[in-house]
């Protein structure tokens, strides 16, 4: 449809907000409660507009066809002038030292609504200032907009924020008349509230820090930023999430370390908060970088004569690369005949070529298409820790599309059922993936190949449901009468009354719902009305054994139901190294190089020559979304890059992102210099963020065989390989230095008799850990170890896989 803003012909969709349509469109109409993508909330009322003549608040008017909107009247900004002056009612003048001065909302509206006089006043109260461990609130700078409980609510889908009564007194009823009906109703509930954690005096949350992001004055801020520089001070750099698949956009803010020392230091990670959400580690685990002197020219000439005498014959890296390295790496495997080792990469880039060769393409879906289902089935990832920004992709169509869906995780994560009560969350067998897959095809599947569609026929059983009908039972109302003689009689009435009735029913049940402990009556009702389906497929599956078998039915559902399908990369970069190396399963007979790993010689972090971290470098990754985004160097590296490595080996080219222009064109990438890459959102939200992969001409000739099932080892506890909600590997904790724990549910805590820092031994066949204890409160029946602490050897625990049976003794303990 067409509406006119400001005199400006604008396109407009059915169901959008004026507000969002200007923001398309380039027209200014100030705001500062509402959030793109969650609901409006009303809370400032600055989005006053004229509609057709009648005044509406921008936020949440959805527009008309041929409507005319006028956001620019003198009426309007005076409006705004006086709901300005209400927000500054004794607001602390401590602009010179707060620590949003400089990008402070509330200065820029002030200045903007042209407010120069205070005509109001009421006795101010004091606010004592909270910490919330990551975050500090000052509640004096606080004017209550909502934003920060908006965002944890509609898109992070934790709600850890709420308002609480202000204890403040009322304004003045003398002020009634003088003062505009917006501005005093702005204040009135300004005096009320103020913000407060859901539960108890500290936030229970994942610390993600959005909240600190969109508040628009100083009133929540990180602990470790506050009073530490002035928001002018910083320069930004625009780079690219380094830690999980979504590689998100955000900004490294620089300046130098202090007056005497003139070394660039990372003070904080901010983003554009309306279209980018982060998480924790983007957020908070910036300082990652790796500190050397200068080149360790020894070190260096030592590693380039290893690989020239051909000593070198595997080169074993992880995915926590740029797109740039990665075609290096691949172009010293061709010319020295070297076998490229990425074993988490391996089994995703089999998985998505098994998927290619059955689905004739590409995974369909993005993370668009996420935010905008209605119906959403998640299996195989342990969502909020393996990407905890898609996570916040599903809450957000959950709750602003009034959805539906079903979780499906052998652990219980409670922090899943804060999203909504209409996401199912169905904890499974570690062997019901297949299953899980088959009854997704039996019950949404059309025009299926007759194999498949027979083995569905095949798993239904004859089953009873209850319904509800209505029948008309006759029923006899006596009515009295007086007869013409003047004696009462009585006539018997018939009429037929609607009553409503239980009944069984015979219908027809799915075994595979049995199984896996689906109720089909919720589900039936929860799928009512549904027309946008995602699924979304999580590494679990891509570790499975029968990975090849998963693959082939993931592509089935791409190819014959309504679902568009999702695939999770598993790591930062892994969709990239998996387009761009030709990886092995074995180690040839020789040494090992290891690229950002431990190896015969470590060129990393802490090895044998340091390498550089991604906030020292410039390059690309390929996100979850099958989009190519740059990334910028934040701080300077003293070392050798791997660019250095190739050039000494006959190569020649001066910089690394040479390379971003030669990535494989038959792999969907394209010929662009790095330098030509844009790296932003628009003000309507639309990505310009690189460029998306081009499958048209795409060649992925792989395969996959079945493999073979393992036997199950034996054990008192299954374990699962996964994080903690922050980290992602050991490049993030780098920053954190944190120390590798085993992670157990509170009844498990409870089942071996534990306590939190207790230690314990794990064991299997091949080894065995000590290690201590902690309990993660969100979840159920679960154990889960990680692999950011290089001081772990969780991979002779897991041996590429997801879950395994170990055995679990306590400390001091005597054996049973």
């Amino acid at each position: 449809m067409k509406v006119i803003i400001n005199g400006i012909e604008c396109e407009a969709n059915e169901g959008e907000y004026i507000l969002n349509v200007a923001r398309k469109n380039d027209i200014f109409i100030p705001a500062i409660c509402y959030l793109n993508g969650c609901s409006p909330t009303l809370a400032c009322r600055m989005c006053m507009v004229e509609a057709d003549g009648k005044k509406v608040y921008s936020c949440n008017t959805k527009v008309k066809e041929g409507m005319v909107v006028e956001s620019d009247l003198p009426n309007l900004w005076d409006e705004r002038n006086a709901i300005m002056q209400a927000y500054c009612i004794n607001h602390p003048l401590q602009c010179g030292v707060c620590d949003k001065s400089g990008e402070c909302e509330l200065q820029n509206f002030t200045h903007k609504a042209r407010v120069n006089v205070q005509n109001y006043w009421i006795k101010d109260t004091h606010k004592e200032h909270k910490k919330w461990g990551e975050i500090n609130y000052d509640p004096a700078l606080c004017i209550v907009c909502e934003r920060c409980i908006t965002v944890c609510k509609d898109k992070i889908g934790e709600s850890a924020l709420k308002t609480t009564p202000r204890g403040a007194n009322a304004p003045d009823a003398s002020f009634k008349e003088s003062m505009s009906k917006d501005a005093l109703a702005i204040w009135t509930k300004f005096q009320k509230s103020l913000i407060a954690p859901s539960s108890g005096d500290m936030l229970d949350c994942s610390f993600c820090g959005e909240c600190t992001s969109v508040c628009p004055t100083g009133a929540l801020v990180s602990s470790a930023f506050q009073y530490t520089s002035n928001a002018w001070e910083l320069k930004k750099i625009p780079a690219s999430n380094p830690h999980s698949s979504d590689c998100e956009l955000m900004y490294y803010d620089i300046k130098q370390t202090s007056i005497n020392n003139q070394k660039e230091k990372i003070y904080r990670v901010s983003n554009d908060f309306a279209f980018a959400t982060l998480n924790k580690a983007a957020r908070y685990g910036f300082n990652t970088q790796n500190e050397v002197q200068g080149k360790d020219e020894k070190a260096f000439e030592k590693l380039v004569n290893m690989i020239k005498n051909d000593e070198i014959k595997n080169i074993l890296f992880n995915s926590f690369i740029t797109n740039e390295e990665a075609l290096i790496l691949q172009n010293l495997s061709q010319k020295f005949n070297l076998n490229l080792i990425n074993h988490e990469a391996k089994k995703f880039q089999d998985f998505l070529a098994c998927f290619y060769q059955n689905a004739n393409t590409m995974y369909n879906a993005n993370t668009n298409d996420i935010s905008q289902s209605d119906f959403l089935i998640i299996i195989g990832s342990f969502l909020r820790y393996d990407a905890p920004t898609l996570g916040y992709k599903v809450n957000n169509a959950l709750v602003m599309n009034k959805g539906a869906g079903i979780y499906f995780h052998p652990i219980k994560d409670k922090g899943i059922d804060k999203y909504s009560k209409n996401l199912l969350q169905i904890n499974h067998d570690i062997k019901d993936n297949e299953n899980i897959l088959l009854f997704i095809l039996q019950k949404f599947a059309k025009e299926l190949p007759q194999d498949f569609k027979n083995t569905l026929e095949n798993a239904y059983y004859q089953g009873t449901k209850e319904i509800e009908e209505t029948i008309n039972e006759e029923v006899i109302e006596k009515i009295e009468k007086q007869n013409e003689n003047g004696e009462i009689i009585i006539e018997e009435l018939k009429k037929l009354v609607p009553k409503k009735i239980k009944k069984s029913i015979e219908v027809q049940r799915s075994n595979y719902a049995k199984n896996l402990g689906i109720d089909e009556d919720i589900l039936e009702t929860l799928l009512a009305k549904k027309q946008k389906f995602t699924l979304i497929v999580g590494s679990d599956i891509y570790y499975d054994e029968q990975s090849a078998k998963l693959a082939k039915l993931c592509a089935l559902v791409q190819k014959h139901t309504e679902f568009k399908v999702f695939l999770n990369p598993t790591c930062t970069n892994t969709l990239g190294v998996s387009l761009i190396c030709d990886l092995s399963q074995d180690f040839k007979a020789g040494k090992t190089l290891a690229y950002n790993e431990k190896g015969d010689f470590s060129f990393s972090y802490d090895g044998d020559l340091a390498s550089s971290s991604l906030n020292q470098q410039e390059g690309s990754f390929v996100n979850y979304d099958k989009r190519l985004v740059p990334t910028n160097a934040a701080l300077e590296f003293k070392g050798y890059f791997l660019n250095d490595l190739a050039n000494a080996l006959g190569f020649d080219e001066e910089f690394t992102i040479n390379y971003t222009k030669f990535l494989p064109q038959n792999k969907g990438f394209r010929a662009i210099d790095f330098d030509e890459l844009e790296n932003y959102y628009d003000n309507g939200g639309e990505n310009h963020r690189g460029y998306e992969l081009d499958f048209s001409h795409f060649e992925f000739e792989k395969n996959l065989s079945t493999q073979e099932a393992k036997v199950q080892n034996e054990g008192n506890l299954s374990l699962y390989h996964a994080n903690t909600i922050h980290q992602f590997s050991k490049l993030s904790n780098r920053a954190f230095n944190e120390v590798g724990a085993l992670f157990l549910s509170p009844d498990l805590m409870q089942k071996f008799d534990l306590n939190q820092d207790d230690s314990v031994i794990l064991k299997n066949e091949k080894t065995q850990i000590a290690i201590s204890v902690k309990c993660d409160e969100s979840l159920e029946n679960g154990a889960y170890l990680g692999d950011y602490d290089s001081k772990i050897d969780y991979k002779s625990l897991f041996d590429n896989t997801r879950y395994v049976k170990v055995w679990l003794e306590k400390v001091g303990a005597k054996n049973e």
